[in-house]
């Protein structure tokens, strides 16, 4: 297994524990987003991806996050300590959605996404940066109103048309524009 792409995004606030959101891309074929880069108090350290843990009213069986104090649905009072505590006495609020299994797997992660974040540190100071983490290949689906494409954060002329009464374009077909039809259930409804 090797990380063939590693793309970050800076937080605005260098001074925050909060230093980065990064995704991390395995074999050209497998992605991760959302692992987050933190600085803790021996330097900075790749937290994974995690969703916050529920657990369900007594009441009215609606799922409430474990931080909850009354049910999102029928305002009933929760009680205050419902989350599992770890092995260091700490309540368990999160859970990863995706985790190295081994320590070998989670160095090679490490010192893998450290190093780009040094590197994107180093572009983030260069006349023209943009961060590329969000771009996933958007600026293909990305026209404005008047019909002029927004590539990449640019703003494109459109083609020149001959003048006369504006006739709107149909926009083109999820399958124009991936060259496959799209799968069952894809915003149809």
């Amino acid at each position: 297994m090797e990380i063939t792409e590693v793309r970050i995004k800076l937080m605005a606030d260098p001074h925050e524990r909060l230093l980065a959101f990064c995704s991390v891309t395995f074999d050209q074929c497998f992605v991760i987003r959302d692992l987050k880069i933190i600085q803790g108090t021996k330097g900075a350290f790749v937290a994974m991806p995690s969703r916050k843990l529920t657990d369900r009213c007594p009441q009215c069986n609606m799922k409430n996050h474990l931080r909850s104090v009354f049910c999102n649905q029928c305002g009933a009072k929760l009680c205050d300590e419902r989350a599992i505590k770890g092995d260091d006495g700490r309540a368990k609020l999160y859970a990863d959605i995706a985790h190295p299994i081994n320590s070998s797997c989670r160095e090679m992660i490490q010192t893998r996404v450290i190093e780009a974040y040094a590197d994107e540190q180093v572009k983030a100071t260069e006349a023209g940066y943009v961060c590329t983490y969000d771009d996933y290949d958007e600026d293909r689906y990305a026209t404005l109103a008047d019909g002029m494409p927004a590539i990449a954060g640019r703003i494109e002329p459109a083609a020149e048309t001959p003048a006369g009464p504006h006739v709107p374009q149909e926009s083109p077909s999820a399958e124009a524009i991936d060259g496959d039809p799209p799968e069952f259930g894809a915003g149809v409804l």
